[in-house]
């Protein structure tokens, strides 16, 4: 886990990069690399690659980067893990291929020059990286499929940057700080910033599953190599007929391969717990590989003491049930206050969430760790969210409704006739007649923190607003993770679930707050070969209860007091912590706001404190 940035200035009228704002750039990403730092410029000054280096695998100056190939012709700068690096490593020794490093950086070096760009099909594990072809002149982008990493670029017709942060390619100094209508307005439509949109115009994410060239005649449409909506479609053509049995140690099977991989390091792997499913039965698999002395975080807060939010006590019995060493750590509102400036500087583009990522990640930290396996990811592979049964209802029940009654004009009366009565009616209830038919809309009803049509209560700039909304178009965005993929109502769910709330928020949340605290946190539920292989399993028309089959995956399955505690989520005591911070004179005074959930309390919170939301917000 890295920072990784970049300069090619490919056209002829350029001139050479400015060094000093490759190294600027760099250096604005030193907690994702405390372990090193390095610069690459080529002999015609036109191209320059950055790295800071967080030290996982050959911790030794031989997996230093950016690292140039035997032959001087390949460089690269990488950010993530390879997780089948030692089989590709065999795979490329076989052909004559001979390493100096034990990195897996150095694999993509060989593969590359085996296979050039057709290469990233071959990659299990969470990356993005830069390469550079001396020969050919030209400069490979790629991201994972289910985009863990990040990865932004700028263009401006003559040179192009990229970085592991959007704020480092700011501070860098070359790129403009114009805001982006499109994603500030998508930051309060689905509470992150969707991709590819940033809050700013000049800069764009490297799409998910994409590689982008950039060469001296300039930058490439994005290619896409790995879709998750077309892994999904295929396995409804590819169902199993199983027993559950079999089901069973199909599914085991499956995990245990994808944990094992993600327990590749040269440094200790621990783990978050919380008293769920899925951080459960990871930890139990990590036992079953014959992992020991793993070192265990739980978060716990005196609000919830007692109560359905605490899962101290149950997180600490999994605990002890696997032999884990098992730490406890307490956040409280005082800390919470300290830490927000921090918060908000650390938090790379605005979002609604990240806050529990923060101090688990930083507890982490405090115990020596560099890396750390997290189950998020769970609710989207086995349909753990209750939009999976939500959406298919709602779009069953309002999608003939809508077809008669005319969803535009109907709609508009509804919000006009309840404006002018005064009617409390939640705007989502409106909503449900122009959204609910179809599962892209029904979805942004489900996870939507704004309706488009509330946005002019929250935002003073109606010109600004406009654009935003036109070139963000937010059901025609949805819909477009759903294109050429499946057809059940499953799949859809668990494509849009995985495209958005857990691409956008929870992975983008797990990078910022985890690298604030130079941490790698590892996500073996996120992982495109688990997929295609349990995909069909989930696709068939009577599937077996997902939680089920991950709680019974570990040799010792979890207990029933974990299998059937109700779902909380990853909770913390924010709305109680900023009502607390209310009383004094600060940004948290309206959180005060009577009725108002505390989601878009906190949104407005991120957008009046976020430098990269420079907007101007209604009078409240």
């Amino acid at each position: 886990m890295c920072g990784v940035n970049g300069i090619y200035a490919y056209a002829a009228s350029a001139g050479p990069i400015d060094p000093e704002a490759l190294v600027r750039t760099r250096d604005h990403m030193a907690e994702r690399g405390p372990d090193g730092a390095g610069e690459w410029i080529s002999g015609d000054q036109r191209v320059g690659l950055g790295h800071r280096r967080l030290s996982i695998i050959d911790l030794s100056p031989a997996g230093a980067q950016p690292m140039p190939s035997a032959d001087g012709r390949l460089v690269v700068t990488f950010n993530g893990e390879i997780y089948n690096h030692l089989e590709l490593r065999d795979r490329l020794e076989k052909k004559g291929r001979r390493f100096v490093s034990r990195s897996d950086t150095e694999v993509l070096l060989h593969l590359y020059a085996e296979m050039g760009e057709a290469m990233v099909r071959e990659l299990r594990g969470m990356f993005a990286f830069a390469l550079w072809d001396s020969e050919r002149g030209v400069l490979l982008l790629a991201r994972d499929p289910y985009g863990i990493k990040p990865l932004y670029y700028a263009d401006d017709g003559k040179m192009f940057q990229f970085a592991s942060s959007v704020k480092a390619l700011v501070a860098g100094g070359l790129t403009s700080r114009v805001p982006d209508p499109a994603g500030v307005i998508g930051f309060y439509v689905f509470g992150s910033v969707p991709e590819p949109f940033t809050v700013y115009r000049a800069i764009s994410a490297v799409p998910a599953g994409t590689t982008i060239i950039v060469g001296r005649d300039g930058v490439k449409e994005p290619r896409r190599y790995a879709s998750i909506a077309r892994i999904l479609r295929d396995a409804e053509d590819e169902a199993l007929k199983a027993s559950d049995e079999e089901c069973d140690e199909w599914f085991r099977e499956a995990l245990l391969d994808s944990v094992r991989h993600h327990l590749v390091a040269d440094v200790p792997v621990g783990a978050f717990l919380s008293a769920g499913v899925d951080s459960g039965a990871l930890l139990g698999l990590m036992r079953d590989l014959g992992q020991t002395q793993i070192k265990t975080i739980t978060l716990e807060f005196d609000e919830f003491v007692g109560g359905a939010s605490d899962e101290a006590p149950a997180a600490e019995r999994l605990a002890r049930r696997y032999g884990a060493d098992h730490t406890k750590r307490r956040i409280g509102a005082a800390e919470f206050k300290r830490d927000l400036p921090q918060i908000i500087a650390a938090m790379d583009q605005p979002s609604v969430d990240g806050i529990n990522c923060w101090f688990v990640a930083k507890a982490a930290h405090e115990l020596g760790l560099k890396v750390a396996v997290s189950g998020v990811g769970g609710d989207e592979l086995l349909g753990g969210y209750s939009t999976f049964h939500r959406v298919p209802h709602c779009v069953k029940w309002f999608g003939l409704a809508a077809r008669i009654a005319g969803k535009g004009t109907a709609f508009a009366r509804l919000v006009e006739t309840a404006r002018r009565s005064g009617v409390r009616l939640h705007p989502k209830a409106i909503g449900l007649l122009a959204y609910g038919g179809s599962a892209a809309g029904a979805y942004l009803l489900s996870r939507g923190l704004f309706l488009p049509t509330e946005l002019d209560s929250e935002i003073a700039d109606v010109d600004f607003l406009r654009e935003g909304l036109v070139r963000l178009d937010p059901l025609a965005h949805v819909a477009a993770a759903l294109e050429d993929g499946p057809t059940s109502s499953f799949g859809e769910v668990a494509t849009l679930e995985s495209s958005f709330y857990l691409r956008n928020q929870l992975l983008r949340d797990a990078d910022w707050a985890g690298m604030a605290h130079s941490l790698e946190i590892r996500t073996p539920l996120v992982d495109c070969r688990l997929l295609r292989r349990v995909a069909p399993l989930l696709g068939r028309r009577h599937r077996p209860n997902g939680k089920s089959l991950l709680a019974n995956a570990p040799s010792r399955a979890l207990p029933e007091e974990i299998v059937n505690r109700p779902k909380t989520g990853f909770g913390i005591p924010v709305h109680a912590w900023m009502c607390e911070a209310s009383a004094g004179n600060d940004p948290l005074k309206f959180a005060a706001e009577s009725g108002v959930p505390w989601s878009r309390v906190w949104a407005r919170c991120v957008s009046s404190m976020h430098a990269s939301t420079p907007i101007e917000l209604t009078e409240r």
